[in-house]
C-alpha cells in the first residue's frame, strides 16, 4: 500500500507560501473583483503556489513547530499583501476620482451605476474611466509585475521576515497624498473646460437675464464634457501607462521597504 508522507516542516513552509501567494494575488485589480468567483481564485492561487514552491530555496526550518511563529509569520504576509493592494487601489483610485470631479461638473452624477470592483454605486464617467483603465493595465502586461514581484519577493524579503518600517508608511502616505495629483492630471482638460464653460454662462445670464440658462446649460455642459473626454483619450492613455510603468518597476523596491 502507497503510502504518501509529508514533512511537516516543508507542508508549513508551503502554507506560508500559499498565503503569500494569496495576499499578493487578492491584490491585482483584475483578480479582486466580486464577480471572479472565489474557487477560480482560490485554484489560481493554490496552481501558483504549486508552481513557485520548488524553484525557491526558502531555507528556514527551524520554528515552524510554534504556533505563535506561525500565527506571526502569517500576519506578516498578508499585511504584505494588503500593502500592496493599497499601494494599487490608490492608483485606481485617482483615475476613478478623477472621472467623479468631471461627472459632477457636466451632471451626470444624478445617474449612478454599480461598480463590480468594490459592490459601490459610483457615477458613470469614473466608471468609464475605471474601465479604461483596467483595460491599460492589461494591455500594457501590467499584472505581469505582480509575477514577477512575487517570486522576487521570496528573495527580497524572506518568509517571517516582515517589518512595518516607517519607510513603507511613509511611501504608503506619500501614495494617497499622489492620488489627488493623478485625478487633477487626467480630469484637466474637461475640469478647465467645464469650468470655463460655468463662467461664460455665468456671464451670459448676467447680460441676458431673460434667458433660461439652466435649462441650456445642462445638455451644453453635458457635450462639451463628452467632447473633450473623447479628445483627451490620447493624452489619457499615455499618462496611464506612464503611471502603470512606473508603479511597476517600484514594486521590488517596495516590497524591499517591508523587509528588516
Amino acid at each position: 500500500m502507497l503510502a504518501l508522507r509529508i514533512p511537516f516542516d516543508e507542508l508549513m513552509l508551503f502554507f506560508m507560501v500559499l498565503v503569500r501567494v494569496v495576499a499578493i494575488f487578492a491584490a491585482m485589480p483584475v483578480f479582486s473583483s466580486h464577480n471572479l468567483p472565489n474557487m477560480i481564485k482560490a485554484g489560481l492561487a493554490l496552481a501558483i503556489a504549486l508552481a513557485v514552491f520548488p524553484a525557491l530555496d526558502l531555507g528556514r526550518t527551524g520554528g515552524l513547530q510554534n504556533w505563535g511563529v506561525l500565527t506571526m509569520g502569517v500576519m506578516g504576509e498578508v499585511l504584505l499583501g494588503a500593502c500592496i493592494g493599497l499601494l494599487v487601489r490608490i492608483l485606481f483610485a485617482g483615475v476613478q476620482l478623477a472621472g467623479q470631479i468631471a461627472g459632477y461638473q457636466m451632471g451626470l452624477a444624478i445617474a449612478n451605476i454599480m461598480d463590480p470592483a468594490t459592490s459601490l454605486q459610483i457615477p458613470i464617467l469614473a466608471q468609464a474611466y475605471n474601465l479604461l483603465a483596467m483595460l491599460i493595465f492589461l494591455t500594457i502586461d501590467a499584472h505581469h509585475w505582480f509575477f514577477r514581484s512575487l517570486v522576487d519577493s521570496f528573495t527580497l524579503l524572506p518568509l517571517f521576515e516582515f517589518r512595518l518600517s516607517a519607510s513603507i508608511v511613509s511611501h504608503l502616505v506619500d501614495t494617497a497624498g499622489a492620488m489627488f495629483v493623478i485625478a487633477v492630471k487626467i480630469g484637466a482638460p474637461v475640469i478647465v473646460v467645464l469650468l470655463l464653460t460655468s463662467v461664460a454662462f455665468g456671464l451670459l445670464a448676467r447680460t441676458v437675464p431673460q434667458m433660461n440658462i439652466f435649462i441650456v446649460a445642462m445638455p451644453l455642459k453635458i457635450v462639451v464634457g463628452l467632447v473633450f473626454v473623447i479628445l483627451s483619450l490620447p493624452y489619457l492613455r499615455l499618462f496611464m501607462v506612464e503611471l502603470f510603468q512606473d508603479f511597476g518597476a517600484s514594486l521590488n523596491t517596495v516590497v524591499r521597504m517591508m523587509g528588516p
